[in-house]
């Protein structure tokens, strides 16, 4: 193996990432400079990482503001296809890494560093997320993953193996639950959920109100949508992550977008995790409400099959590939005709659509009434039905026969 001089560490300042600086100089003797990736996981998480980074031994922190790129590039795009990962899972975690692993990358290249280091365990998806970003976009990149390496097998040792080398860290071994948050969600993982048979405590949920404490009285929010994209809110143009931030706001205020899934793992482990999605799962309505309107029949199949397959591409970290790419183009071929505008009721956890419009709408009340009509002969149907049954009419008379 070649020598590693400079290393790129995806860095989110906690327990891990603070324990593989010092041990990637320890063990490549190499300069270690950390990546922090701002894609929505709150200013508290941010505060003071620069300095936490250079405490640990990295030479330099860099820190990339994500936020709107990954809205309008990566979570928008995601959105017309109605990627849904096994019927529940909005996929948050997923959209969020290939973004982070190509700024990774980009941040790597700049600098001259020969290699990327991420912090996933050998357990988890992110592992295969990170490492198919990086095989895609710099192939000519070391990848070195401590997890899969070192001998630090616990929370404990992990704190030792600091406390030995007299780095600071605001971790402890009360930490219960594993959590990772973004503009699109927050997800948590371990604690009593590691059990099925346990229902989730308040502690399983962070950022959306109980929706049995949620207001008593529904709210309603107005979206606007232009080409399967959320561009106004209650009448205000706003940019992908700022309409986004709006509607998490409401969202979290009435119970919005909570999941407990039991979802299975790339590697083949099942996993449990409460998801938070408020104001995804409100743009996921309105988006799915307006295509309702405007697409026909075989082209509504065409895009859910688009969103199965592109559910599990996305899960499985490859974004960075032809097939998604021509996925995601395809779905946004589809929703050149989605615009409209929906009104959404927000009440206690439930997202209800109660009206849309769209001027592109195929839904046609003279057509559709069941009153008298000017419009539609009931006489044509019986020919529609001969030739649409005719294989059918022929095949039970072969069989007759």
């Amino acid at each position: 193996m070649s020598k590693i001089n400079k290393v790129v560490l995806a860095y989110s300042g906690g327990l891990d990432t603070s324990a593989i600086i010092p041990w990637l100089k320890e063990n490549y003797d190499c300069e270690v400079v950390a990546f922090v990736a701002d894609v929505g996981q709150g200013e508290e998480e941010l505060v003071g990482i620069e300095e936490k980074a250079i405490a640990s031994g990295a030479s330099a922190c860099y820190i990339a503001d994500l936020k709107e790129e990954m809205v309008k590039n990566y979570i928008y795009p995601s959105l017309k296809t109605g990627a849904i990962y096994e019927g529940k899972y909005l996929l948050g975690t997923s959209m969020a890494r290939p973004i982070i692993a190509k700024a990774q990358v980009e941040c790597a290249l700049e600098i001259g560093a020969d290699a990327l280091c991420h912090g996933c365990t050998g357990k988890g998806n992110d592992q295969v997320r990170f490492e198919g970003a990086f095989a895609a976009l710099a192939p000519q990149l070391t990848v070195i993953a401590p997890w899969r390496e070192w001998n630090l097998r616990s929370r404990e040792a992990l704190l030792d193996y600091l406390a030995e080398r007299n780095i600071p860290c605001t971790a402890s071994l009360e930490k219960i639950y594993s959590r990772d948050a973004n503009v699109w969600h927050v997800s948590t993982e371990g604690g009593v959920l590691e059990n099925t048979w346990n229902a989730p405590n308040e502690l399983c949920w962070v950022w959306t109100k109980d929706p049995q404490q949620a207001p008593d009285v529904a709210e309603t929010v107005s979206v606007l949508v232009e080409k399967g994209e959320v561009v106004a809110v209650d009448g205000k143009p706003m940019t992908p992550y700022n309409a986004l931030h709006y509607l998490n706001g409401k969202g979290i205020e009435h119970g919005i977008g909570r999941i407990d899934i039991v979802e299975n793992r790339l590697v083949g482990i099942k996993s449990r995790g409460c998801y938070e999605t408020p104001g995804g799962t409100i743009m996921m309505e309105a988006l799915r409400a307006v295509e309702q309107l405007v697409l026909d029949k075989e082209s509504f199949e065409f895009r859910q099959t688009i969103g199965l397959k592109a559910s599990h591409l996305i899960y499985d970290g490859r974004w960075f590939t032809p097939l998604c790419q021509s996925l995601l183009a395809a779905a946004n071929t589809l929703a050149q005709d989605v615009t409209g505008e929906v009104v959404i009721q927000l009440y206690k956890g439930q997202v209800t659509v109660t009206q849309k419009r769209s001027l592109n709408s195929l839904y046609s009340e003279e057509f559709a009434t069941f009153g008298e009509d000017d419009v539609y002969d009931h006489s044509h149907a019986g020919g529609f039905i001969r030739l649409y049954s005719l294989a059918s009419r022929i095949r039970a008379l072969n069989s007759q026969k």
